[in-house]
């Protein structure tokens, strides 16, 4: 057992202890105050009506969350409904939604259903998934061109290089080794922009270009295609 499940087992078990010390405690409570004739008041007995309703929620969530294999999960608190964010990111371009409000026990059973996507909680409370989709995005299929951007880096814009909205920067280019070796008319076709209609082809002018790279990006570079 790793250092995860210990710790995840340690939370579940915490989790049963206190709701069974609480509800011993509140029965006691009771008890006390019916053997001294006591009325419950208002609030006692409102709480009394929650909590199995509680105990349920918490049994289903915890059924959910330890298949879904994810230690940010263990963080929500099982009361709070949270904000869930899904970036959907494409081997060109991205995409992102809101899919709505949802309690720890939704997003459990959501992540359980998609075991492939990754989720955080953020600092202001609200959840972000990331679904890793092999293919283009809207964008890059309608308006995806790589080229060279000011400073000599190739770029993938959204729309011809001129415009210069930048989608996501690749490599620092060896720009005078590359106008050296290959011929004028692909050096104008980059710097116009070349157009991106598929992965096949995405990948085909990453993977030429990359001869042309500043070793240290070219590392870095390598380095994200292994992660």
């Amino acid at each position: 057992m790793n250092i995860f499940q210990i710790k995840k087992h340690l939370k579940k078990r915490w989790r049963r202890w206190r709701r069974a010390i609480w509800t011993a405690s509140a029965f006691c409570l009771i008890a006390v105050m019916a053997w001294m004739g006591l009325p419950l008041s208002d609030q006692m007995e409102k709480l009394m009506a929650r909590e199995p309703m509680a105990i349920e929620t918490l049994g289903k969530w915890q059924e959910a969350a330890p298949e879904a294999d994810e230690a940010w999960l263990l963080d929500l608190e099982e009361d709070k409904s949270r904000i869930v964010h899904l970036t959907k990111i494409y081997t060109c371009g991205e995409e992102s939604s809101v899919l709505g409000i949802m309690t720890p026990e939704e997003i459990a059973t959501l992540m359980k259903d998609h075991p492939a996507w990754e989720g955080r909680l953020g600092a202001g409370g609200d959840v972000w998934i990331e679904e890793k989709i092999d293919g283009l995005s809207d964008t890059c299929k309608t308006r995806g061109y790589i080229g060279l951007d000011r400073d000599g880096n190739l770029t993938l814009f959204d729309g011809p290089p001129k415009k210069e909205k930048v989608i996501r920067t690749f490599f620092q280019m060896d720009v005078e080794m590359m106008e050296s070796a290959l011929p004028a008319e692909v050096i104008q076709q980059l710097q116009k922009g070349i157009r991106i209609q598929d992965v096949e082809e995405y990948n085909s002018v990453l993977s030429t270009f990359s001869d042309f790279a500043i070793e240290p990006s070219e590392r870095v570079m390598q380095q994200e295609e292994e992660q």
